[in-house]
């Protein structure tokens, strides 16, 4: 925003009716309707299938285009080979004991076996365990005794001349680095064999931490596809299921994975029996005999075969579906101990801190009296009404009089009216500093008890696991629809400004508004993975800091106030709504990052700008040697920059101090993600000052002129020039983006480079008087709350810190995103009143007063300090 100009009072037109209704009480009521029947629905949901993360990763989900499955209601984290081993390792070192899986079943669950082995240690070979002269299996011998292989084991080539991975005998495989054991036990019927181990492994020392048994399609093809088996199989696994249901640890998963289809066209001829017709009935048999048993159903292993097509035989699973059982199964058991940002399947909620429970104890006080507030003042307002029917007309005008007079006198304190109530001066000035106290108390109170009911939306939404989250899913039809539709309704909605300034605050408004909208979506669609989106993207975070340096050396130059409160008074609007989000959502300053990184460089344009020799346009007019002071001053911050850039031991010297520290590190102390973001976009506040310097001096010496509504250039050949060097601007840039490959080498060059775009757009905006003077109201509207928009995303429509999307309502995702934005847009627009609220309370325009203020914000800070080893 352009802080050389005032704020129009008054515009030509007023904003389009489906704007300001989100200014009025009506949009924000309805907003805390819709939350609580959204709260209601959820409730119900899970009174009603008792559903959380992990029943929805083993039970339920969708394919989100081709090959990225997504489960019902949570995030399933990629997990890698170093991810897995970690996972193994901190299990070891969490409870002390080795990690136990068993594999029980035909072939099918053999390839899972493999593939697990593949992604834990892809150059390992299990053991074949082989069976003795009559034929018995051996395999349970390692039940209790699992290191003891040689006894029992033999290498493969003197047993079978094809693949392991084809072997029809149990393995095993250990790996001591990892305190991993695996073993797959051989058991393509599930008869009194199965039963056995079943109750062996539950009795047994190592009690397996999973389990994931399957069988079918071997009975099916013994018995020629007869119906008459289906009695002996559901008998078999009643006693399975009874057997399982013995098993004294709890903690165990027993999984019990449903038949997947087959390609009957690709079946061999011995195979040609086992059709899909039959292997739904006995899945059916299983879901009936498993359903209150220890066994749970793997209902999505056979969704996502569903969805895929088999091996070349017809039968076993491609590679991709195997990755997804894999993936599934990993999630399962890492994700609680291992906490992926990006990964809430089978994971429990965060537990409050000390400091949560104290913020939000503070806030609902606030909430409660504010409420109780407003409940008096209604009741004690029909109390009135009802007493009126009672008095006389004119004692009503009487009393309305009198009360008019005495408001007059608390808040202006006119003497001779105070007089003819029989007041004196004193009492007059006390009382109306009692009225002034008692009006200043209620809205603070008043505004931390709505922004404490915010901040309980905040927390149910991100840091429960009461509303669903799922993964983000790029396509170019999930990015460019919205994208489409967004800029037709600000295209729609446009209006003529009062002022015709090169960024005025309604173009700086509108331009900011269409930059967050963006954003989010990019955000939302995770879109981060193109590199020419994310170039561009960053594009618009150089933007915002290029408009901060604009605007407030703009304002510094026109004579605008240095004074002590109106820092404060920025740095308050800008961190009010992310330092409470801080304490209640137990989140470090530097995880919104764009909010210190505008605070950090706001204080480094004041300090450049208000330490003397002041500069501005009535000094340099006066003593053209003043020029000389800020270009001095520039030239001075670019090279501190560049020395902080190129040495990064200095970077870390100055940033890892205590007590700041703490404001540029993340939970894991490490200051990397601040080095990335303040070098990524170093220069840009250094290039709107320039940008600044140069336009208010070209417009000073006559160069340009945008005092009336014609164009910026009066020459129709330089203007020619100026739009199409703009053009080649914008298209350089994107084609810059469009042809680097590798995001490290592009942030490089980006940091030089950033002006370019940047400059060209505003040419290409200002030059033509008609276009300057016309800015959407729509975009401008969400300009106004384009901060809290920002850091709104974070919780309440993007999910685990915008690592993945919230969904309140689930299977209907247009409409999910409908409901999200629009308690979004509330949600931010209630935030950015109440900050407007509270910024002339908590910092006055008296400096003492303002000092006072903060002194006492610091000292509130001490306790948090220390329990966080600030100092």
């Amino acid at each position: 925003m352009a802080e050389n100009e005032a704020p129009d009072t008054k515009r030509g037109r007023s904003y389009p009716e489906i704007i300001k209704q989100f200014n009025s009480l009506n949009a924000k009521i309805l907003a805390v309707v819709l939350v609580g029947c959204l709260v209601g629905y959820h409730g119900i949901l899970r009174f009603k299938d008792g559903s959380d993360t992990c029943q929805g990763l083993l039970t339920k989900g969708r394919y989100q285009g081709n090959n990225l499955w997504q489960p019902y209601g949570c995030m399933i984290h990629s997990l890698s080979r170093i991810d897995a081993n970690n996972c193994l390792r901190k299990t070891r070192f969490q409870t002390g004991e080795d990690s136990h899986w068993a594999f029980i079943g035909d072939s099918r669950i053999r390839q899972l076996y493999f593939e697990i082995l593949k992604l834990v240690d892809p150059e390992a070979e299990p053991s074949v365990i082989v069976k003795d002269i009559y034929g018995n299996n051996l395999d349970q011998l390692l039940i209790d005794v699992p290191f003891r292989v040689s006894a029992i084991a033999t290498e493969q080539t003197n047993v079978y001349s094809r693949p392991l991975e084809k072997a029809h005998s149990s393995l095993t495989y250990n790996n001591s680095e990892l305190s991993f054991r695996m073993t797959f036990f051989w058991r393509p019927i599930f008869n009194q064999s199965a039963v056995d181990l079943i109750h062996q492994l539950g009795l047994s020392k190592s009690v397996p931490n999973v389990v994931i048994a399957g069988s079918g399609a071997w009975d099916i093809k013994l018995s020629n596809g007869s119906d008459a088996v289906l009695d002996v199989y559901e008998s078999n696994l009643e006693q399975v299921a009874k057997a399982a249901n013995n098993w004294p640890n709890r903690n165990s998963k027993l999984l019990w994975k449903l038949q997947d289809p087959v390609d009957s066209s690709k079946l061999s001829e011995q195979r040609q029996v086992i059709s899909n017709d039959l292997i739904d009935e006995y899945n059916e048999i299983a879901l009936r005999v498993f359903q209150h048993s220890r066994f749970q159903i793997w209902k999505s292993a056979r969704l996502v075969t569903e969805g895929m097509v088999t091996a070349d035989d017809g039968l076993h699973l491609n590679a991709v579906t195997l990755k997804h059982h894999v993936q599934m199964l990993m999630n399962m058991y890492c994700n609680e101990r291992m906490g992926f940002d990006d990964g809430t399947c089978c994971r429990s909620a965060e537990s409050a801190t000390t400091l949560q429970v104290v913020t939000f104890t503070i806030l609902l006080v606030c909430l409660t009296i504010s409420s109780t507030w407003m409940a008096y003042r209604s009741f004690d307002l029909r109390l009135k009404q009802r007493r009126q029917s009672y008095r006389s007309i004119e004692n009503l005008m009487e009393a309305d009089e009198t009360e008019e007079i005495v408001k007059d006198v608390m808040a202006n304190g006119h003497a001779v009216q105070a007089d003819s109530l029989g007041l004196d001066d004193k009492t007059s000035t006390r009382k109306a500093a009692v009225k002034d106290v008692e009006s200043n108390s209620r809205i603070v109170v008043t505004a931390l008890g709505k922004l404490g009911l915010i901040m309980a939306y905040f927390y149910l939404c991100d840091r429960t696991t009461f509303f669903m989250k799922e993964n983000k899913y790029y396509s170019h039809l999930n990015f460019w629809v919205p994208i489409g539709y967004v800029f037709a309704l600000g295209f729609f909605f446009h209006e003529e400004s009062r002022s015709t300034k090169v960024l005025h605050r309604d173009q700086t408004d509108e331009w900011k508004g269409w930059m967050q909208l963006v954003i989010l979506i990019y955000h939302m669609t995770g879109a981060s993975q193109v590199i020419p989106l994310y170039m561009q993207m960053r594009v618009l975070v150089s933007s915002y800091l290029f408009l901060t340096g604009f605007g407030h050396l703009s304002f510094f130059w026109n004579g605008g106030s240095a004074s002590f409160p109106r820092l404060f008074q920025v740095l308050f609007r800008m961190n009010l709504m992310t330092v409470v989000i801080c304490l209640c959502m137990n989140r470090p300053y530097q995880s919104y990052y764009f909010v210190p990184l505008v605070s950090f460089w706001y204080l480094v344009v004041y300090i450049v700008l208000a330490l003397p020799p002041k500069v501005s346009s009535a000094i340099c007019e006066a003593n053209p040697v003043a020029y000389l002071y800020i270009i001095i001053k520039l030239c001075s911050l670019l090279a501190a920059i560049t020395i902080l850039y190129m040495s990064e031991v200095f970077f870390q010297a100055i940033f890892l101090v205590r007590p700041w520290k703490a404001l540029f590190v993340t939970s894991n102390d490490e200051i990397h993600e601040w080095w990335f973001r303040w070098s990524l976009d170093r220069y840009s506040i250094c290039y709107g000052m320039i940008f600044g310097l140069l336009y208010l001096n070209a417009q000073k010496f006559g160069l340009i002129d945008d005092s009336a509504r014609h164009h910026l250039l009066s020459r129709t050949r330089i203007r020619f020039l100026v739009v199409v060097a703009a053009l080649l601007g914008l298209g350089g840039y994107t084609a810059f983006t469009i042809t680097c490959h590798s995001k490290p080498k592009c942030n490089e060059v980006h940091s030089y480079l950033a002006f370019l775009p940047i400059v060209s757009f505003i040419v290409l905006r200002n030059v033509f008087g008609p276009l300057r003077v016309r800015y959407s109201s729509f975009f401008a509207w969400f300009g106004k709350i384009s901060l809290e928009l920002f850091i709104g995303q974070y919780h309440v429509w993007l999910a685990a810190d915008t690592h993945g999307v919230l969904v309140l309502i689930p299977n209907y995702p247009v409409l999910n995103v409908m409901v999200t934005t629009y308690i979004l847009v509330c949600v931010a627009h209630e935030v950015h009143t109440i900050t407007g609220q509270l910024v002339p309370l908590a910092v006055p325009a008296d400096w003492k007063k303002t000092l006072r203020n903060v002194i006492l914000f610091f000292l509130a800070l001490v306790p948090i300090a220390i329990h966080d080893g600030m100092f």
